[in-house]
Order: structure tokens, then sequence, then C-alpha cells
């Protein structure tokens, strides 16, 4: 099975959205404030990046109120840990083809 960097998901091009996913792959909710700090980017950045992967119906959002104060967190789909899986077994795969 041929195996070329075209079939890696557009979706995942980006660090930030890999890194989201990453960090969602190993946890079961994050909220918008732990993302921010693990990843390391502004409020609009991540706020951008995190629209494209619900776009996509990757991750999946649940708000709700701590002591009166908005919280938004965030979780993989079945659809998105789906296409993550894939795109990194494609990536292993690149891997193992330059061996």
């Amino acid at each position: 099975m041929k195996v070329s960097i075209d079939d890696l998901h557009k979706a995942f091009e980006s660090r930030v959205r890999l890194g989201i996913m990453a960090a969602l792959a190993v946890n079961d909710t994050l909220d918008f404030t732990s993302l921010k700090e693990y990843l390391d980017v502004t409020d609009g950045n991540l706020a951008t990046h995190l629209k494209k992967l619900e776009k996509e119906e990757f991750i999946g959002v649940e708000k709700s109120f701590i002591d009166n104060k908005p919280n938004t967190k965030y979780y993989m789909t079945e659809e998105g840990k789906a296409a993550f899986d894939e795109h990194l077994n494609v990536l292993e795969e690149i891997i193992r083809s330059q061996k």
C-alpha cells in the first residue's frame, strides 16, 4: 500500500489543531483555559482553531457555569477520534516507509 502526505487530514495541518486533538485524545474533556495554557496560544488563536475542529464535527462543546462564571469544555467526538487515529496511522506509515 502506497502512503503519501496527501493521505494526511487537512484539519490537522496546523500545530494548534494537532495539539488540541492530542490533548483531547488523552483527556475526556478540557476547558478553554487549560487548552490555552497547554498550547501557549492567545484566546483568539485558540478560538479560531476550536471553531474549525467543531465545524468538522471532530470536537464537541459543553457550556456551563461554575460559581456564576461561564465554563466551556471541549471533548473529542467519535468522528474526531476516528479521523485523528487515521491521521496518526498515516504519519506512522510515512515514517516506516522511509526506513
